[in-house]
């Protein structure tokens, strides 16, 4: 059996565990205190078979290349590939190299030059951070004074740091999202079931950009001829172009898509699983994805992964103050009545500490996430809803409309 080692502590991470564990040995570091086979040691001291990497911060910061100095094989971009989450001007100006359809943009780091370029838009504005933001660093409003305010919080670091120092303006694109993960050999890549998530933080797509609430796959409007064509018109031109600059990219690269009346356009790329697409998409690969990985990492793709018909709806569960000033501590039940709940694939923890009685308690803005497993989207969101309603915490936050009438 082989042994893969998971880098990362979150919702993501206890999938990837879950769905790898099915056929791997699988540690987890530093995972959490729910996550089985979490250990403290550092990635760089452990021996597998394998390494996936989950988060991008590691990656950017690159730990991938570390790994490979050592002559381990990993699953996950150099510093050099990740760019393309770690720096959104980066990406933008490769996706124009390689022709892959996207909004227009330009890229600023002088408040005045932003502001009149703010001026040839029309709304919604799009302002981006440059940098990583933990997925919060974006706005979309149709307010112009907002986005004059956004510019100069960004650009002055006092909304995001060195993150917003450099930020880039996009033309706002109408349409439904969607996200599908490509798996990437460095030379071609294959794709995963598509999802869509929910990014802000209350009903009716209200209130503040989150790292996701929730998400569900698959997604009725992504047919397999769209699939086919952001794998030829957007993931292969992408890696070609990556090749011509010298970076072999192996690892998930992750189109952040709208379908606009004008066809699909990419909005962006995560250099990652995301969080909480993970959730819905790896728990339907029938397929082993230890030997998927296992083949992209060592560069050379073999076949396409497939997926169970039943439809996957998770529901992230979130401290109150998030996604700002997330709470912590407060005591958590029910976990397990929502595990054994009918109709529940798994509840998968990221932001859960256990107190000095032993107990769970809130330890970050997202908490955990219930995933529902049903024949269609509508009776797996109705089980995720009846195993998240098992769950209490004081000032817990959820959204009530993830997947709500998507047939």
């Amino acid at each position: 059996m082989n042994r893969v080692v998971i880098v990362g502590s979150g919702g993501r991470e206890h999938a990837l565990a879950d769905v790898l564990g099915r056929d791997a040995d699988v540690i987890v570091t530093p995972g959490n205190a729910v996550i089985p086979n979490s250990v403290a040691t550092s990635p760089l001291e452990i021996d597998a078979d394998l390494f996936v990497i989950g988060p991008e911060a590691p990656l950017v910061a690159g730990l991938a290349d570390q790994l490979r100095e050592q002559g381990k094989l990993v699953f996950g971009p150099g510093s050099d590939g990740a760019q393309l989450e770690g720096s959104k001007a980066w990406m933008k100006d490769l996706v124009m190299e390689a022709g892959v359809p996207t909004a227009r943009y330009g890229t600023f780091t002088e408040v005045d030059h932003a502001q009149t370029y703010l001026e040839t838009m029309s709304p919604p504005y799009v302002i981006k951070t440059d940098g990583l933001a933990a997925g919060k660093g974006v706005l979309v409003t149709d307010s112009l004074r907002e986005a004059r305010t956004a510019v100069e919080n960004y650009l002055s670091g006092s909304a995001f740091g060195g993150a917003g120092e450099k930020i880039v303006l996009e033309e706002g694109l109408i349409g439904p999202e969607i996200s599908i993960l490509a798996i990437s050999d460095g030379k071609k890549a294959v794709a995963l079931s598509p999802a869509q998530d929910f990014k802000r933080l209350l009903n009716n797509d209200l209130g503040p950009n989150t790292g996701g609430m929730g998400a569900y796959s698959p997604v009725p409007i992504a047919s397999s001829s769209l699939v086919s064509d952001v794998l030829n018109n957007f993931i292969q031109p992408t890696i070609d172009t990556l090749i011509e600059r010298g970076i072999d990219y192996r690892g998930v690269l992750y189109a952040g898509l709208m379908l606009t009346d004008g066809g699909p356009k990419l909005l962006e790329y995560n250099v990652r699983f995301g969080d909480p697409e993970a959730q819905v998409v790896l728990p339907r690969i029938e397929t082993s994805l230890t030997n998927l990985l296992l083949e992209a990492a060592s560069g050379d793709i073999k076949e396409n992964p497939s997926f169970t018909s039943d439809a996957m709806v998770t529901i992230v569960c979130a401290t109150e103050g998030y996604p700002t000033s997330p709470r912590m501590g407060d005591l958590i039940t029910g976990i397990e009545e929502a595990i054994q709940s009918p109709g529940i694939e798994k509840v998968y923890v990221a932001g859960i500490d256990i107190n000095e009685a032993q107990q769970p308690v809130t330890g970050g803005g997202r908490v955990l996430s219930v995933t529902g497993r049903g024949s269609t989207i509508q009776v797996a969101r109705k089980n995720a809803y009846e195993g998240v309603d098992k769950i209490r915490w004081e000032g817990l936050q959820k959204r009530q409309d993830i997947a709500e009438g998507i047939e």
